[in-house]
């Protein structure tokens, strides 16, 4: 629930304003700066669609352990795992937007 009310919007928000703040600073889109943060910011969300399909999956069978009382599932775990290593590589990208966004390096 939190990707959909949070993520998602916060995404959205960050994406437009960005634009909005490159064109009245003057910079232009062709910038180191701007189309390296723009394409680590599209790979952070790629990374990010696939979790959000995994959580709901990974949500249903732990619910379907829950209710049967049996462990979770060997997918669970790979599912898991995974959901680590994305979010693992996501995050960095981030924060090396966020410091493109600060630093407008050359």
């Amino acid at each position: 629930i939190a990707d959909w009310l949070f993520t998602t919007p916060a995404g959205l928000v960050q994406f437009i304003t960005g634009a909005a703040l490159v064109m009245v600073g003057g910079y232009a889109f062709s910038d180191f700066w701007v189309w390296a943060g723009l394409a680590l910011y599209c790979f952070a969300g790629a990374c990010w669609v696939p979790v959000v399909w995994m959580q709901m999956r990974m949500q249903k069978m732990a619910e379907i352990s829950l209710r049967d009382g049996t462990p979770l599932p060997e997918q669970y775990w790979r599912m898991e795992r995974l959901w680590v290593l994305l979010g693992s590589l996501a995050f960095p990208a981030l924060v090396v937007v966020f410091y493109l966004m600060v630093a407008k390096p050359v």
